[in-house]
């Protein structure tokens, strides 16, 4: 495995590279996470794959200093100037890039296949987000006063943090969410982290209904993995997604809450990524 560093206007990017195989997968992470968390497929696929596992502004090895904006311009050129750097390159490859996202990656994923659907060979999406607009997330991104709001909340969390515990108590949320969310308010670091990575994301919204018909379009073939005990992002989305691309998606639902990226779930994310 390697660790390299890819410069981008005034930012490094951090990244791995592990695998010999010639057939490239771009991989991106969770939300808190980083890109490490791939490197066990290498031990399974790395004479069929090569990955580029990337770290997401705010995470890992990657130093964002190009403000709390990151969109789809740049993602497209970060990922095609490191697949350039290396013996693959987009417009000579043999292999296309498959596009492995899991959670948060998922929706960076879908955002990517969107802008360049015809140079994509496969989506395998882990218990992604991205195929449901969340209600709380638009509020605190996509709009100015939700925004503002949000970075105040972020900087004096009391009165989040008691109504969280109230709704809590009369069960209006259930307890996975209500321990995800208190972890990352109950922390100042954390609660900065969390406002500056949940808005400098925010430009990479997919368009579901576009998706499907490049999907359609290009005879992409999509992968969905669910956990079976997830309460964060539940497999009922990913049906709904699947209804018009039944041809080319296929769902499966695994022993697993919320983290389907893990070694112990290679029997089922290894057949998705070979087939």
């Amino acid at each position: 495995m390697k660790t390299l560093q890819y410069r981008y206007k005034n930012s490094t990017i951090g990244y791995y590279r592990f695998g010999t195989g010639p057939k490239p997968v771009v991989c991106f992470h969770g939300f808190g996470e980083d890109a490490s968390l791939f490197v066990f497929l290498t031990k399974y696929a790395g004479n069929q794959f090569t990955f580029y596992s990337i770290d997401l502004p705010f995470h890992g090895k990657t130093e964002w200093k190009d403000g709390l904006t990151f969109d789809i311009a740049d993602l497209r050129q970060i990922v095609e100037e490191i697949l350039n750097q290396t013996s693959f390159n987009l417009q000579t490859l043999n292999f296309k890039p498959t596009l492995l996202g899991f959670s948060l990656g998922g929706r960076i994923a879908l955002s990517l296949y969107q802008v360049m659907p015809e140079k994509i060979e496969k989506l395998v999406l882990l218990a992604p987000d991205g195929l449901k607009v969340n209600f709380w997330y638009w509020l605190a991104t996509q709009t100015w006063l939700g925004n503002k709001f949000f970075a105040l909340t972020m900087k004096k969390p009391g009165w989040f943090f008691g109504l969280l515990k109230l709704m809590n108590k009369l069960k209006l949320i259930n307890a996975s969410i209500f321990k995800f969310v208190k972890h990352y308010i109950g922390d100042t670091e954390v609660r900065r982290l969390l406002y500056a990575r949940w808005t400098t994301l925010r430009k990479l919204t997919p368009n579901l209904h576009i998706i499907k018909n490049q999907i359609r379009e290009n005879k992409t073939p999509v992968r969905l993995i669910y956990g079976k005990h997830d309460r964060i992002i539940l497999s009922s989305v990913g049906e709904k997604f699947k209804r018009g691309i039944e041809q080319q998606c296929t769902l499966s639902v695994i022993h697993s809450g919320h983290q389907v990226l893990h070694e112990k779930h290679i029997e089922e994310i290894l057949p998705a990524l070979l087939y």
